[in-house]
């Protein structure tokens, strides 16, 4: 067939051709011949005379193909763009290759072959930095292999600071990616013109180097990764449309197309703006929505400099880059559309979506102050086309939480062609190997939540996600739209407390409390926020006194049946076979020791349970289970966690404000650590639990929704001279960091072991029945530990941390911060953070040594430690 190019291979002079064949140019379109026979692709241009500007009609594609599908397949990829493609070549590299891509278009006819070529490394989280350094490595070699260059060419990306505050981002960003060997360089004004002469210095601060990154063409790209793949025997079809997805007992069995049907072991949804409609063919949540995305390219300017750094300025929300002596410049701005709501045209390929220089205008305007130099260029292409973004603003990668061997690669936010190499490398390692190559779960699919596919809330939270894409990032930033969702039945109390709320996972969540007169909103900064001295009193309340936390948000799953008990014993790593009325704290592992889930369970009876998860992983905890549940066990798993409230009552009084509200006896002995039952308080009954997350004294109240706000007046009638508290969850989480208490998808995650995380306390080893991974822990424990999670402390009371900050030991670059918060009571940042020792060492080399923290460029003497910082014998909670 005839294959036209991406954007960048039709003004690029990088553009390259595989070896031996002849790549026509129709019209100033580039074409490519690809070993596809009786397909034939038709294009017409149309040029408008007289303004400058070029007008690009839609691809008009006339296929004509004898398909002959195969009866089965190892998998099955859907989707032709680069994502699609890498996965398909990473899996024939490792030598699997009966693979079969389809494609209900052309290759690339999704939102690759408009994709900019932009590779930046600064992403957001230190997996999908390692996915980028995996695609660069993939850029660098690719051609080497199938004859066909990527157009990659090394220029290197120049993030501008024009304010103090963007200046401050990117001190912590340079430092950030250092823990990823991300060379990152900081250049004052006059570094930043010396690199690119063609910036104007008004109100500049200097600008923030990658050296590493670079640009290329993601058609030329896509086309090498399908040419290595069908060298490899992989079969590659066009004009095959799945209409469907075929499963049993809860894993995929192949697809229906129009041609016939074909049998897999996997199915992977690589359909880019296509995956939330193709998902749901299979029951999976896929929440992404396509958005109008724009560029401009100028017409040729003349003397203009080759391969500069590319330029991005988020305060302008754009970005810059020469392209064969012109000028490419995109926009991430706020005010974009959504486009395809109700759903993306099936067969439509190629979409170009209407001009609107009212609403760019103003953007270009700013952008040419910047680069004064477009002020004179004429526009050659003004460009919008859809791409994809997501709710949280992470792309989703990985297995189905409910569907085994239904992978999904979709949702990249505009960074598809920077990541898709990578991503399909990571898909295709874990396909294989059964597990990820890296460790994701901020990319995981059991974080999607089933309202963020509703089709009006994505219409709102995308937007957001779009609008934000080039502002700063500020820590603890709250998102503000599709709100409120999900409320607590004592959302009203707690507002009426001054509460100022968050949002996760849909709940609205007090994340702290102002007093009286001041007002309720965030003021984000680096440093100090505003709200650091409100949620510095809670703490010390909890501390102290006593403080009341709303966690009604906690997931809630109830696991009842005459096998619940054996289910609960085959996921756990700790001993399940407790009397009713006690609490046990576990982790569920996957089958390569990995934490899965990390909880507690209430038992309640003899064939019942509680198990309490988090509000953002109660739904792959639940599917996790699920999954455990055997053709023939007697067990039911249900989530219900919006039936009940729940309150957290926390700190050294805590036994003084419940015992005069109930007839239960709440001393250390009739009320021992651990324990859990119903009790009478006010004129209700509720479930407390002896438990903590915060490292004092306290109960966990279950609540009946109908009865909460009672009890809430009940507690803080009681409790006024005792200086009681209603406290959020900023401080719930600075008391848990000073306790070294973990937390799943932030410390922990299915990368981890327990002994690795310091939870081997929780492993039962020769409990009856063992337990789901426990041949793999046993391996990693012969092997010994080469990496531990470390609690640290600045030794100076100044600097925050955050989350990615890199650590050091005797000058040596060993990891990073997985989280931290200000340690109120410790009296400085407190941080969990994974460090790795060369080989298996003693558990003492860990917390010896010198060790360093560095802070927007700073590198702050730490102390490190094996053993919560407060309170190590956990006294207090015991008390």
């Amino acid at each position: 067939m005839l294959f036209t190019g991406s954007s960048a291979s039709r003004h690029s002079s990088t553009a390259h051709q595989p070896a031996g064949s002849t790549v026509p140019k129709v019209g100033g379109w580039r074409y490519y011949a690809i070993e596809q026979p009786k397909a034939v692709c038709l294009a017409n241009r149309h040029m408008a005379a007289g303004s400058g500007d070029i007008h690009i009609g839609i691809f008009e594609w006339r296929v004509v193909m004898d398909v002959k599908l195969p009866k089965r397949a190892q998998v099955v990829i859907v989707g032709g763009g680069i994502i699609g493609a890498s996965t398909a070549y990473h899996l024939a590299c490792r030598g699997w290759t009966d693979v079969v891509l389809l494609e209900k278009n052309q290759l690339t006819s999704g939102t690759t072959w408009h994709a900019a070529g932009l590779v930046t490394q600064a992403r957001g989280t230190h997996a999908t930095r390692e996915v980028v350094q995996r695609s660069l490595a993939i850029f660098k070699s690719l051609e080497r292999d199938t004859g066909f260059s990527t157009g990659f060419v090394q220029t290197g990306t120049m993030n501008l600071a024009t304010s103090p505050e963007r200046l401050q981002e990117l001190r912590h960003q340079a430092s950030v990616v250092r823990g990823n060997g991300i060379e990152a360089r900081l250049l004052d004004v006059e570094q930043t013109l010396e690199l690119h002469p063609l910036l104007n210095p008004d109100g500049l601060h200097g600008s923030l180097l990658f050296p590493g990154d670079g640009r290329g063409s993601a058609t030329d790209t896509t086309i090498s990764l399908i040419r290595g793949a069908r060298q490899r025997r992989v079969q590659v079809l066009e004009g095959v449309e799945v209409l469907d997805v075929t499963t049993a007992q809860g894993r995929v069995t192949g697809v229906r197309t129009a041609q016939g049907d074909i049998e897999a072991e996997y199915v992977v949804n690589a359909t880019g703006m296509w995956g939330r409609e193709f998902g749901a063919k299979a029951g999976v949540d896929v929440p992404l929505q396509a958005l109008a995305h724009y560029y401009v390219v100028t017409e040729a300017i003349a003397g203009l400099p080759r391969n500069l750094p590319t330029v991005k300025s988020g305060d302008e929300y754009a970005y810059i880059k020469d392209e064969a002596g012109a000028l490419m410049v995109g926009f991430f701005e706020p005010g974009s559309y959504v486009w395809g709501s109700r759903g993306i045209p099936e067969n439509k390929g190629f979409v170009q979506l209407p001009e609107d220089w009212d609403h760019l205008g103003p953007y270009y305007e700013k952008i040419m102050h910047r680069m004064p130099v477009l002020e004179d260029a004429r526009i050659r292409l003004h460009f919008c086309g859809p791409e994809s973004f997501t709710p949280d603003g992470q792309y989703h990668l990985g297995e189905a939480p409910r569907l085994r061997n239904y992978f999904v690669a979709a949702g990249f936010n505009s960074v598809g062609f920077l990541s898709g190499p990578g991503a399909g490398s990571v898909l295709a390692d874990w396909i294989i190997d059964g597990r990820s190559p890296l460790d994701m779960p901020e990319t995981d699919l059991g974080r999607v939540q089933r309202h963020e596919t509703n089709r009006r809330f994505l219409a709102q939270r995308v937007l957001e996600t779009l609008d934000e894409s080039y502002e700063v990032h500020w820590p603890f930033q709250q998102r503000t739209t599709a709100r409120p969702l999900r409320i607590s039945p004592l959302h009203r109390r707690t507002e009426e407390a001054g509460a100022v709320f968050g949002e996760l996972a849909g709940w609205e969540r007090a994340n702290w409390y102002a007093p009286s007169g001041m007002e309720r909103r965030y003021e984000y900064s680096f440093d100090r926020p505003n709200w650091f001295e409100q949620s510095a009193a809670e703490h010390r309340a909890v501390r102290e006194g006593v403080g009341v936390i709303d966690t009604s948000s906690f997931g809630k799953l109830l696991v009842q049946g005459r096998d619940a008990v054996r289910v609960l014993q085959r996921v756990s790593v700790n001993d399940l076979y407790t009397e009713p009325g006690r609490i046990t704290y576990t982790q569920w592992l996957n089958e390569h020791g990995g934490i899965e889930s990390d909880v507690t369970i209430t038992r309640l009876a003899e064939d019942r349970f509680l198990v309490l998860s988090g509000p953002a992983t109660v739904n792959r905890d639940l599917a996790h289970l699920e999954r455990a549940i055997g053709d023939d066990d007697f067990c039911t798993v249900a989530d219900v966690s919006g039936t009940m409230a729940m309150l957290a009552v926390m700190g050294p009084h805590a036994r003084r404000l419940l015992q005069p509200l109930t007839d239960m006896d709440l001393s250390a002995d009739g009320f021992p650590f651990g324990t859990s039952t119903e009790i009478d308080l006010g004129l209700g009954f509720v479930r407390a639990t002896r438990v903590t997350y915060v490292g004092e004294l306290g109960w966990e109240l279950l609540i009946p929704a109908d009865i909460a706000q009672h009890v809430w007046d009940v507690l803080f009638d009681a409790g006024q001279d005792l200086g009681i508290k209603p406290v959020g969850y900023h401080a719930m989480n600075s008391l848990r960091t000073e306790k070294a208490y973990r937390s799943w998808g932030h410390d922990i995650s299915a990368g981890d072991n327990p002994l690795e995380a310091g939870l081997g306390f929780t492993v039962k080893w020769d409990k009856p029945g063992g337990f789901i991974g426990r041949d793999a822990l046993l391996k990693a424990k012969d092997a010994g530990i080469s990496r531990r999670l470390v609690q640290f402390l600045l030794n100076d009371p100044g600097p925050l941390l955050f989350h990615d900050e890199p650590i050091f030991r005797d000058g040596d670059l060993v990891g990073r911060v997985a989280s931290a918060q200000y340690g109120h009571t410790l009296g400085a940042a407190v941080a969990l953070g994974w460090v790795s020792a060369p080989e298996a060492v003693h558990r003492h080399w860990f917390q010896e040594g010198s060790y360093e923290i560095e802070v927007a460029g700073r590198r702050v003497p730490a102390h490190a430690s094996l053993r919560p910082l407060y309170d190590p014998k956990s006294e207090r909670p015991k008390s």
